[in-house]
């Protein structure tokens, strides 16, 4: 079994590998990039160049109030997705409704009120059972 030469880096690579890493860039994607085959090379790398494994990640510091308040926020929002994904599915019934009954009476709804159900409709039915 022939055992493959041991790679030297020069100093400048692998302090462009920890640049690189402390910008967001992956181990992997580094050891794949300058084709270094170790798996603790990077990472020793990091350990000696490093700013402290420093990474360009935000990171959110909040108080307990903050947090509380963005997990009522998250909840409002998902209270207002499902109000939204119901008055979808309303609207949706409401103009198969209308869409049936148009096939059924012969009439065109939309039409005669202008797109606009609930006002100023000019559907004898509709003025008959005031306006609804």
């Amino acid at each position: 079994m022939k055992k493959e030469p041991v790679k030297r880096y020069s100093q400048a690579l692998k302090q462009q590998v920890v640049r690189e890493y402390e910008e967001g860039v992956s181990i992997y994607s580094l050891r794949q990039k300058y084709g270094i085959g170790a798996h603790g090379t990077v990472e020793r790398w990091i350990k000696k160049f490093g700013r402290s494994g420093y990474r360009a990640e935000v990171v959110h510091i909040q108080t307990v109030e903050d947090q509380l308040e963005f997990k009522a926020m998250k909840s409002r929002i998902k209270e207002l997705e499902s109000a939204l994904a119901q008055s979808v599915l309303e609207n949706r019934m409401l103009e198969t409704t209308i869409e049936v009954a148009d096939q059924s009476l012969g009439t065109d709804i939309k039409k005669i009120s202008g797109g606009n159900y609930n006002q100023g409709s000019s559907c004898k039915a509709d003025q008959q059972a005031g306006g609804l």
